[in-house]
């Protein structure tokens, strides 16, 4: 297959009106150059969007020792600055029906990718905790706007790729957080403040805002300018956001809480951060495999292998902590991965228009963000009170084991029939 013909398959946003070029010898043009930059540049901005998506929270865990002795927090207080993001991640879909009516998709994303700036540009001068915990919910709004408008960008960008398109994006939300975890710490400790390493990342921020302003004229075109659908009376859409919120809390609950785990056993900052940067090469690599592995039809395989994968993680942690941490986490970001990637692509296999698809994701994203934002705070109460993790744990293993029960329901064939009247 030539270039232009890869091109063609991977891009349906633009590959259908490439010429074919049928001389395999012949070296690439500079005109073949130029359409496969075109071709991919609306994925390098799903990436680059998505790499944003995690950074505000996940740099928070390996410093969350030196946040709270400098601040003076005790755990419920620290624990607020996951569960906020989460919080907001919830809420903000769930308006999505009525707010988007007031501004354009366009608009929303540049004030989503605001947000984030801003409150990264905050954490570099904090006072107290207050202030900290005021640019998680800044951040985290950011975040819920730009990540309950993407999955619908993703699938009116790429109608006939979104197994692939999907597992680039969440593959690449996954691996910004992986990136804070490892590279807040080792800024931190250079500059000799924590604010620093929190900071950082207001950079990328403002990078994900100049691409998104360079998009493509197409998708400029295409652009929804708000969707009135919602899905608060409907019983597959309820089952597919609580099985969303189930899958997320086991992450939520990681990158809050495994840093603190490992240096109860003596890990430092820095190597605690490295177990969630280790944890998300794997998820990384497990959300593009997912999605392309499990092909065009019934995924409930996959996801019953990467619950399973979980499982055995998560029991790992609770029965062998030392010396197998490096295992558990490797194969908990695996399940994680995949199950992420594979049931956002679910949910938008469920209906074929991606206006309608892209209300049905922002639902499940509220209802799920909320769900999941409750996980990692009961997590932090139980932790407190029972002295120990083991017990988080075995909460999020009962969660596996009903996220188990539940996938069983996910058979294509009844897809239509579930989402009716939404596929009439």
């Amino acid at each position: 297959m030539t270039t232009v013909g890869a091109v063609r398959r991977l891009s349906p946003l633009i590959g259908q009106h490439l010429p074919m070029n049928t001389d395999n010898n012949k070296a690439p043009t500079p005109l073949t150059r130029q359409l496969s930059l075109a071709a991919f540049w609306p994925m390098i901005i799903i990436a680059v969007l998505a790499l944003n998506l995690r950074p505000a929270i996940t740099a928070i865990g390996p410093l969350l020792l030196e946040i709270r002795c400098s601040m003076a927090m005790g755990l419920q207080a620290a624990s607020l600055l996951t569960v906020l993001p989460m919080f907001c991640m919830g809420l903000f879909p769930l308006l999505l029906p009525w707010l988007g009516q007031r501004m354009s998709e366009s608009v929303w994303i540049t004030v989503g990718l605001l947000a984030i700036v801003l409150a990264s540009l905050w954490r570099l001068w904090l006072g107290d905790g207050a202030a900290l915990i005021g640019s998680a919910l800044l951040a985290g709004t950011g975040i819920a706007i730009v990540q309950a408008i993407m999955p619908c960008v993703v699938k009116r960008w790429y109608p006939q790729r979104v197994p692939l398109a999907m597992g680039i994006y969440s593959a690449s939300l996954m691996a910004g957080g992986g990136l804070a975890a490892i590279f807040s710490p080792m800024v931190a400790h250079y500059y000799g403040s924590w604010g620093a390493g929190l900071g950082l990342w207001l950079v990328p921020a403002i990078l994900a805002m100049l691409l998104w302003g360079l998009r493509p004229r197409e998708a400029l075109a295409a652009e929804n300018h708000g969707v009135s659908i919602h899905f608060f009376f409907h019983r597959r859409a309820w089952l597919l956001a609580c099985y969303f919120g189930l899958a997320n809390g086991g992450y939520a609950c990681m990158i809050a809480w495994l840093p603190s785990y490992a240096q109860e056993f003596g890990w430092s900052a820095q190597s605690s951060g490295e177990l969630i940067g280790i944890m998300t090469l794997f998820q990384v690599i497990a959300a593009l495999a997912g999605p392309a592995l499990s092909g065009e039809r019934d995924r409930r395989l996959w996801l019953f292998l990467g619950i399973g994968i979980q499982l055995v993680g998560f029991i790992g942690l609770v029965l062998v902590p030392e010396p197998m941490m490096l295992v558990w986490v490797a194969m908990i970001g695996t399940g994680l991965g995949s199950c992420f990637a594979l049931t956002l692509t679910v949910a938008l296999e469920h209906l074929a228009t991606p206006k309608i698809a892209g209300a049905l994701t922002a639902f499940i994203q509220g209802i799920g963000f909320i769900i999941t934002a409750v996980i990692p705070y009961v997590a932090g109460i139980l932790r407190q009170s029972t002295g120990s993790f083991q017990v988080a744990w075995l909460m999020v293993i009962f969660a596996l084991l009903l996220m188990l029960i539940i996938t069983s329901r996910f058979s294509p064939a009844g897809y239509a029939k579930a989402m009716e009247p939404y596929n009439a």
